[in-house]
């Protein structure tokens, strides 16, 4: 089942569709964003989920995806082909520049639903990138 839901999830994200993501994770989900803050709860989830369609355009490619027997762990391993659409604070200035870069997240589930999803990029790659 845990399988099921991450490539749920991961079309979900493909397709643009937040709110079918954010249907995917439970009302108390944590989700720990690569050098940010922990976010917890459905409705900090969504409200970074809208900030990323603002400021990135991005699709998910090469997605491998690991689950444990029981359906309470997944991880996934993907590249991110990405457009930089609007400057993020503290970030470099948006110009529409184009990255590619490697990711993994790491799930915990329970009852269907994400309780946790923590992911992990090079910052300092994508900085690099979008500075070019």
């Amino acid at each position: 089942m845990s399988r099921e839901v991450i490539e749920q999830y991961f079309a979900a994200f493909n397709a643009g569709d937040t709110g079918s993501m954010i249907a995917l994770v439970a009302e108390d989900v944590a989700h720990h964003v690569n050098q940010g803050e922990l976010r917890h709860g459905r409705a900090a989830f969504a409200e970074f989920c809208s900030h990323m369609g603002v400021s990135y355009r991005e699709e998910l490619r090469d997605i491998v995806i690991f689950a444990n027997e029981d359906g309470t762990r997944a991880a996934a391993e993907f590249v991110v082909h990405g457009e930089y659409l609007q400057t993020d604070p503290g970030l470099p200035e948006a110009r529409g520049q184009r990255y590619v870069l490697p990711a993994g997240s790491f799930f915990a589930l329970k009852d269907g639903q994400i309780t946790r999803v923590t992911t992990y990029y090079n910052l300092q790659d994508w900085i690099a990138q979008v500075s070019a």
